[in-house]
Protein backbone atom coordinates (compact mmCIF):
# COMPACT_ATOMS: atom_id res chain seq x y z
CA UNK A 1 0.00 0.00 0.00
CA UNK A 2 2.42 2.64 1.07
CA UNK A 3 4.62 2.24 -1.97
CA UNK A 4 1.10 3.07 -4.39
CA UNK A 5 0.37 6.03 -2.16
CA UNK A 6 2.24 8.48 -3.69
CA UNK A 7 0.90 7.72 -7.05
CA UNK A 8 -2.59 7.76 -5.12
CA UNK A 9 -2.37 10.89 -3.71
CA UNK A 10 -1.48 12.99 -7.13
CA UNK A 11 -4.75 11.32 -8.41
CA UNK A 12 -6.64 11.90 -5.52
CA UNK A 13 -5.80 15.81 -5.74
CA UNK A 14 -6.02 15.77 -8.98
CA UNK A 15 -9.64 14.65 -9.03
CA UNK A 16 -9.07 11.76 -11.71
CA UNK A 17 -10.91 8.88 -10.93
CA UNK A 18 -9.49 5.41 -9.76
CA UNK A 19 -10.64 2.13 -8.87
CA UNK A 20 -9.08 0.94 -5.99
CA UNK A 21 -8.37 -2.68 -5.33
CA UNK A 22 -7.49 -4.02 -1.84
CA UNK A 23 -6.50 -7.94 -0.89
CA UNK A 24 -9.16 -8.67 1.92
CA UNK A 25 -8.35 -11.56 3.32
CA UNK A 26 -6.24 -14.82 1.83
CA UNK A 27 -5.93 -18.72 1.59
CA UNK A 28 -3.38 -21.02 2.52
CA UNK A 29 -1.30 -19.49 0.02
CA UNK A 30 -1.00 -15.64 -1.76
CA UNK A 31 1.93 -13.54 -2.93
CA UNK A 32 0.49 -10.82 -1.35
CA UNK A 33 -0.61 -10.10 2.28
CA UNK A 34 -4.12 -8.35 3.49
CA UNK A 35 -3.95 -4.88 2.91
CA UNK A 36 -1.94 -4.98 -0.79
CA UNK A 37 -3.59 -3.11 -3.67
CA UNK A 38 -3.99 -2.05 -7.04
CA UNK A 39 -5.44 1.12 -8.06
CA UNK A 40 -6.18 1.55 -11.92
CA UNK A 41 -6.96 5.24 -13.74
CA UNK A 42 -9.16 5.97 -16.39
CA UNK A 43 -6.33 5.91 -18.66
CA UNK A 44 -5.73 2.21 -17.85
CA UNK A 45 -2.83 2.39 -16.17
CA UNK A 46 -2.06 0.66 -12.65
CA UNK A 47 0.16 1.22 -9.58
CA UNK A 48 0.71 -1.21 -7.11
CA UNK A 49 -0.11 -5.18 -6.88
CA UNK A 50 -2.57 -7.25 -5.38
CA UNK A 51 -1.23 -10.95 -6.89
CA UNK A 52 0.44 -12.11 -10.04
CA UNK A 53 0.10 -14.03 -13.39
CA UNK A 54 -3.41 -14.17 -14.32
CA UNK A 55 -5.51 -13.34 -11.16
CA UNK A 56 -3.24 -9.75 -11.48
CA UNK A 57 -5.07 -9.70 -14.91
CA UNK A 58 -8.57 -10.26 -13.77
CA UNK A 59 -8.84 -8.44 -10.66
CA UNK A 60 -7.02 -5.54 -13.25
CA UNK A 61 -10.16 -6.11 -15.88
CA UNK A 62 -12.60 -6.33 -12.58
CA UNK A 63 -11.17 -2.99 -11.42
CA UNK A 64 -11.99 -1.37 -14.91
CA UNK A 65 -15.20 -2.33 -14.81
CA UNK A 66 -16.25 -1.03 -11.35
CA UNK A 67 -13.87 1.97 -13.18
CA UNK A 68 -16.14 2.47 -15.85
CA UNK A 69 -19.65 1.41 -14.47
CA UNK A 70 -19.61 2.92 -10.28
CA UNK A 71 -20.49 -0.03 -9.15
CA UNK A 72 -18.30 -1.39 -6.59
CA UNK A 73 -17.17 -5.33 -6.46
CA UNK A 74 -16.35 -7.84 -4.22
CA UNK A 75 -14.76 -11.09 -5.76
CA UNK A 76 -12.75 -14.44 -4.57
CA UNK A 77 -10.23 -15.55 -6.88
CA UNK A 78 -8.80 -18.95 -7.07
CA UNK A 79 -5.02 -19.90 -8.03
CA UNK A 80 -6.22 -20.00 -11.45
CA UNK A 81 -7.81 -16.51 -11.86
CA UNK A 82 -11.40 -17.72 -11.81
CA UNK A 83 -13.23 -15.94 -9.55
CA UNK A 84 -16.47 -15.90 -8.32
CA UNK A 85 -18.04 -12.60 -7.81
CA UNK A 86 -20.49 -11.21 -5.30
CA UNK A 87 -22.28 -7.81 -5.97
CA UNK A 88 -21.44 -4.91 -4.17
CA UNK A 89 -23.46 -2.63 -2.17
Amino acid sequence: MRDALPELARWWAAGKPFALVTVVGTGSSAPLPPGAVLAVGTGGEAVGSVSGGCVEGAVYELACQVLATGEPALATYGPDGDSSLDGGD
